[in-house]
């Protein structure tokens, strides 16, 4: 078959092929909308159902070993076995306990209610309310202010930074943010994805690029641009090879030639536990935190982690994270933490 003679056949000249129509302009592109987060004010007791939920072992456990009719030696190293499984810590754990049971002997009657209001003050104290929990967005001179993100691989560190934008704008701050985690594949665009749905340009630079050269632009480009806040999401790596953590304490030399850092926030992981307090230690002799960001808060009944890493430091724990979506962030509220912790 293919060796005969080939039978002439209609053909269509090139003018009579059907070309694609190039007069059509490109598709347009349109850019997500803007999305507008819901205010920070009160947050915490919006999404208090869901940390209470987490927690209440440890609130309800006090509380129904608190109410029994004799408090003897055995009890009261159950409620100390009950914090400590909490990871409120040691010595904590033994002031609290210590507290209790001074004020317990004192009061004679213990009521349900006289019960609740006694552990709500005690757990209160350990938290200390006075610290000073805002975050420090504001500059003394005439830069933005500028907060550094810091934390080891797996804590939430790029996504609460993301989250952390979406608290600045939704408190109206013009945001500029800093992908200087050039380690980690995909950071910046995961940063970048956080930034453009409310509006807040990343600043970028070449994976395995150098971040205190990606910090230092992204200051610079905050001066330029007079934003209110820059936000520096920094390299998560293993905390313990001390290149890694010389290579932070670069970034923050680097990024104070423009400006000091006005806020150094170091996120921690609360599922961690014990080991979160020694991420804080190493982290906090390299930079000097000034703030905690506890994540996953929601999935785990260890909310004593609070106030353990508070006296590990001394630094006040400032936001909380308490689920997936993207306005879970939310400032730390001693009061509304507590009674999330032993319910109405």
């Amino acid at each position: 078959d293919e060796a005969e003679t080939p039978r002439d056949e209609p053909r269509r000249t090139i003018e009579e092929v059907d070309l694609p129509d190039t007069s059509a302009t490109a598709p347009v592109v349109v850019a997500p909308p803007v999305e507008v987060p819901e205010p920070t004010a009160g947050r915490l007791v919006r999404l208090r159902a869901r940390l209470s939920r987490s927690q209440n072992a440890l609130g309800q456990g006090l509380l129904t070993l608190l109410s029994r009719e004799h408090l003897d030696d055995d009890t009261w190293e159950e409620i100390e076995d009950t914090l400590l499984t909490a990871d409120v810590g040691v010595q904590p754990t033994q002031e609290l306990v210590e507290r209790l049971r001074e004020r317990v002997r004192v009061l004679g009657t213990r009521t349900p209610a006289e019960l609740r209001g006694l552990l709500r003050e005690e757990l209160l104290t350990l938290l200390v309310p006075d610290f000073d929990r805002t975050v420090n967005t504001e500059s003394g001179l005439d830069t933005p202010g500028i907060v550094m993100v810091v934390g080891v691989n797996g804590t939430g560190k790029t996504t609460t930074t993301g989250k952390l934008a979406r608290v600045l704008v939704a408190d109206g701050k013009h945001v500029l943010l800093g992908a200087a985690d050039t380690f980690r594949a995909a950071a910046a665009d995961q940063l970048q994805t956080w930034g453009e749905r409310v509006g807040a340009r990343t600043v970028r630079g070449p994976e395995g690029g150098d971040p205190a050269s990606i910090a230092f632009d992204a200051v610079k480009e905050g001066i330029k641009e007079s934003a209110d806040v820059v936000l520096i999401d920094t390299a998560g790596r293993l905390h313990t090879k001390t290149g890694l953590m010389d290579e932070l304490g670069k970034v923050k030399r680097v990024v104070e030639k423009h400006a000091p850092l006005d806020e150094v926030l170091l996120v921690l992981d609360a599922t961690t536990g014990q080991n979160g307090l020694v991420q804080a230690r190493v982290f906090a002799e390299v930079v000097d935190i000034t703030g905690i960001v506890l994540t996953k808060l929601d999935g785990t009944a260890k909310g004593g982690i609070v106030i353990a890493v508070q006296r590990e430091l001394g630094v006040p724990v400032k936001l909380i994270g308490l689920g997936e979506g993207a306005d879970d962030l939310a400032p730390f509220e001693p009061e509304a933490f507590v009674d999330a912790l032993i319910g109405e």
